[in-house]
């Protein structure tokens, strides 16, 4: 039977992130999401519409052209502009387990309904992750605080009906994955490019999937510790609980209850 994760507005702790990638689960937006995220793209076509506000980034260009005011009619081609300019990754290939944890935090973090993104948006991640047709991604191009740009634009690239994936571990033309499978392009509004390129999934992947490796490293150390210390006829006494009270370090109280 095939899992199901249901993606709410709740944090994701590293235990349900590690079953979710192992058991090869499906994502699911959940009405709740689809609702918060709904009401916060309306709010922001509603304030653009009836109020004339100039919002960086949104109806303004980026950087030293923030004193260029763009026409609603064009402030989708900003954002599309904004992902395919920043799309200029270099070095060798992200590995996939490191794609695929791209999407699956991006789509968490867009799921909190603050973002301005449509449902489609957001969607189509998920409709990625769960064909496991996985953006190329480049390695460089991360800017740190600032954000992963040049990574994160590479991941929305396919969104877009543009950039490379990899599908069933061949590289493929997104555009021809998506026509393939019926899929039309998402038409990006206003905000969203911001959106998807404003974020540290990039980083934040890497290191989700270096914890959960040093995690199991942990476990099995101290399954390797407890058979040396029985083959050896060695002494439980020092693992007791009340001793690792007296130096509480939560990693040893750990280590000792399990051997």
């Amino acid at each position: 039977m095939e899992k199901i994760h249901l993606v709410t507005t709740e944090q994701i702790d590293w235990k349900k992130i590690e079953e979710i990638i192992a058991d090869g689960t499906k994502i699911v937006l959940s009405g709740e999401v689809i609702e918060k995220i709904n009401r916060c793209r309306n709010y922001l076509d509603t304030r653009l519409e009836k109020e004339d506000e100039i919002i960086y980034g949104i109806n303004t260009g980026f950087g030293s052209l923030c004193d260029t005011v763009i026409s609603k009619e064009n402030l989708g081609q900003l954002q599309k502009n904004l992902v395919m300019s920043h799309a200029c990754g270099v070095g060798e290939e992200v590995p996939r387990e490191i794609t695929k944890l791209m999407l699956l935090l991006k789509i968490q973090s867009l799921s909190y309904g603050n973002s301005g993104v449509q449902v489609a948006t957001v969607q189509r991640l998920a409709d990625l992750y769960n064909h496991d047709i996985l953006p190329v991604v480049y390695t460089y191009g991360s800017l740190g605080a600032s954000g992963d740009l040049a990574p994160l634009a590479h991941m929305s690239l396919p969104l877009l009906g543009m950039g490379d994936v990899d599908m069933k571990e061949e590289r493929k033309k997104a555009a021809d994955v998506i026509q393939t499978l019926g899929w039309d392009p998402i038409d990006l509004q206003s905000k969203e490019g911001l959106a998807l390129l404003n974020g540290t999934q990039f980083m934040s992947a890497y290191g989700v999937h270096l914890c959960l490796r040093v995690f199991k490293l942990s476990r099995l150390a101290d399954v390797i510790a407890a058979l040396s210390l029985e083959a050896f006829d060695g002494r439980i006494e020092p693992f007791h609980e009340l001793i690792q009270q007296i130096r509480p370090h939560q990693g040893q109280i750990v280590t000792a209850r399990r051997i």
